[in-house]
């Protein structure tokens, strides 16, 4: 009987909310000037022309408030000497494991937005596809792709 492995401890900074928060209002934003430039279509199916708007702006809101916050929670990882354990996801928790012999190369990029919160996301590479952790500190990015590499280059060695 194997072993079950421990849940990965290392949480995202709270400063990911904020980034989440901030790509969500303004694809929230998008949307909104969309229903309100499709309200006179609406208006010509006999939809009240606020409604659209509406709910788009209620669901955005929503969105705003909630999902980061839930998103944060549930992220998690671990840089083992073996393995990368991530889990994630809003409405359904994913764990993935990625066995460090298999990581190819490991990557570290920030984007605009990212810039403004001093975080950056980290990128494994294997032949199976990419995976990432997304918003960690600038900092502490450098260090899990350093370590990740070191790691793969040890198991790559032997």
């Amino acid at each position: 009987m194997t072993e079950a492995l421990p849940e990965p401890q290392q949480r995202l900074p709270e400063a990911a909310i904020g980034l989440w928060r901030l790509v969500l209002g303004l694809w929230a934003i998008g949307l909104l000037i969309a229903s309100v430039a499709l309200a006179p279509a609406a208006d010509d199916l006999g939809v009240p022309v606020w409604l659209a708007p509406a709910v788009v702006l209620v669901l955005g809101v929503a969105a705003v408030v909630l999902v980061p916050r839930l998103r944060w929670r549930r992220w998690r990882y671990d840089i083992r000497d073996d393995e990368i354990d991530l889990r994630a996801g809003l409405w359904t928790i994913r764990r993935t494991l990625v066995p460090i012999r298999r990581v190819q190369h490991v990557d570290t990029e920030t984007s605009l937005l990212q810039t403004f919160f001093d975080l950056a996301t980290v990128t494994f590479h294997t032949a199976a596809g990419a995976t990432e952790i997304p918003a960690l500190k600038r900092a502490e990015a450098e260090r899990v792709r350093s370590r990740v590499a070191e790691l793969a280059r040890t198991r790559d060695d032997v």
